[in-house]
Formats: C-alpha cells, sequence, structure tokens
C-alpha cells in the first residue's frame, strides 16, 4: 500500500501525483483520501487501517500540513513504525516551510526546488526501486497569471507567479487581440531577444488564433518573487489581452490559468 499523507489545502498538487501512482500501481494500492474513504465510514479508523497495510508512506511536507494535528498524527505514526522497518517514510517537500527537526537527517523529494515532473518521477522510483521512469503529461500547472483591468480596459496590471516551486526557465507570451502598434508594454526586469517579440497569428487552440509579444526575463520564476508587467494601450482602442502562455520546451509553449485579481 502506498499512503499520501497531506493537507486538504495542498490537494492541487498532490491529487495529479495519487492520479498518476493510482494509473500505475492500481488505485487499490493508492490510499488517497479522495477514493479510500467513503461516506459513514470512521476517518480515524479507516486512516489507521491504511497505516497498518502501507510500505511506503509519503509525507507532502508544507506549511498547511506542518500545522495540520491530523498530519501529524499520522507522519509520526509511520516514523515509528520506519524505526522498526516496517515501512519506508519519504517526505516530499512542497513549499519554503522548515522541515521538521527530526527528518533532517532524510533524503526527501523536492518538489519546491525541482519541479512536479521530477517529484513524480522520483516517487515511482522509490516505489519500483529504480533509477528512471517515464512520466506521463501533467495536470498541475504551477504558473499562474494575475491581472487587474481598468474599466476602460487600457492599462493592466499583470503578474506571474509561482505557486509552488520555482521554475528555472522564465519565457512568456502575452496574447491579444490588439494589433502590434496598439499595444505597450514595461517591466523593470524585462529582456527581448534579439529581433522583434511581436509575433502574429499564434495557434492557441485548435479552433483560436491571436497575436502574442514574447518576452523573458534572466531569472527564475520564483514563489513570493513575481514577474509584473505593465500593459497600456498605444491608442485610444483598449486592449484586448487574452492570455499568458509558457515556453516549455524548444518551439512549445502552453497556457497557464489566468485569474482576475
Amino acid at each position: 500500500m502506498i499512503f499520501l499523507s497531506h493537507n486538504y489545502l495542498d490537494k492541487a498538487i498532490v491529487e495529479p501525483i495519487a492520479i498518476n501512482l493510482s494509473r500505475v500501481f492500481g488505485m487499490e494500492n493508492v490510499f488517497y483520501d479522495s477514493w479510500s474513504m467513503q461516506p459513514g465510514e470512521g476517518i480515524i479508523d479507516r486512516m489507521n487501517q491504511g497505516l497498518e497495510e502501507c510500505k511506503y508512506f509519503f509525507f507532502f511536507v508544507s506549511k498547511n500540513s506542518l500545522a495540520s494535528n491530523m498530519v501529524k498524527l499520522e507522519w509520526q505514526n509511520a516514523l515509528y513504525k520506519a524505526t522498526q522497518n516496517k515501512v519506508k517514510l519519504i517526505p516530499v517537500k512542497l513549499d519554503d516551510c522548515l522541515m521538521p527537526a527530526i527528518l533532517i537527517q532524510t533524503l526527501y523529494i523536492d518538489i519546491y526546488g525541482k519541479g512536479l515532473e521530477y517529484g513524480l518521477s522520483q516517487i515511482i522510483d522509490v516505489i519500483n526501486n529504480k533509477n528512471t521512469f517515464a512520466t506521463g503529461v501533467q495536470t498541475y500547472e504551477n504558473i499562474r497569471a494575475y491581472f487587474t483591468e481598468t474599466a476602460d480596459k487600457k492599462e493592466i496590471q499583470l503578474e506571474i507567479r509561482a505557486e509552488t516551486y520555482l521554475e528555472p526557465i522564465s519565457q512568456y507570451i502575452l496574447l491579444f487581440e490588439n494589433s502590434k502598434n496598439e499595444v505597450k508594454i514595461t517591466s523593470p526586469e524585462l529582456l527581448n531577444p534579439t529581433g522583434d517579440p511581436f509575433m502574429e497569428n499564434i495557434t492557441v487552440t485548435n479552433n483560436y488564433v491571436c497575436n502574442g509579444i514574447y518576452y523573458y526575463v534572466n531569472r527564475a520564476t520564483v514563489p513570493k518573487f513575481p514577474i509584473r508587467f505593465t500593459i497600456k494601450s498605444a491608442t485610444d482602442i483598449p486592449l484586448k489581452f487574452m492570455g499568458v502562455m509558457r515556453t516549455v520546451g524548444e518551439n512549445s509553449a502552453r497556457l497557464v490559468p489566468l485569474i482576475p485579481h
């Protein structure tokens, strides 16, 4: 049994991991509260059963989980069993929290520092006792774009944030239905590639095409240190801001969630 100990506030990142593990090892072999506990069941009894049967205990360490008494009870129980060689306890770090002192000497999987795909690969490798594993497409998006706009839609404040862990490459395409001479973008730390950053007729989805402006920043996108843009209309025409894409590979980019702020 694979036991995933986490706080419900971290489900946005833990659930894609749980789903991927269930595809690899079978849902019946992954103890994850969303499907391992049914209405009417005693939570403590069901948790105890999961802990008794588990062979691998993954403790998703975050500020949220460290503040949870229930999660504390789970991982301390698992730690005791680990001292008796009855279970393998593997911490998985999700944010910039301080690791509990008793776990400092324990090797952990660093999703916060190295990313979700790395973390999922390492989790599966631990279970399989292998060095490598080819991961599939993930559903969690670490980068989010938060924006506010004026009532006349002639100015937008945009922040691109890393929610959980750092992204080493900061290359973004800001999407518009405006033409090139209708948009002006400024930022204290933007860099442009050689040549014109304006891109015409970008295929965003199978059914939608628009224009974009490509920028990059010479640093990682790090939690709590967003990349800020001021976008203004260069004419009297309102801005038709459509979203943000980030580069994820050579000649490859994908949309990030766009959130009014």
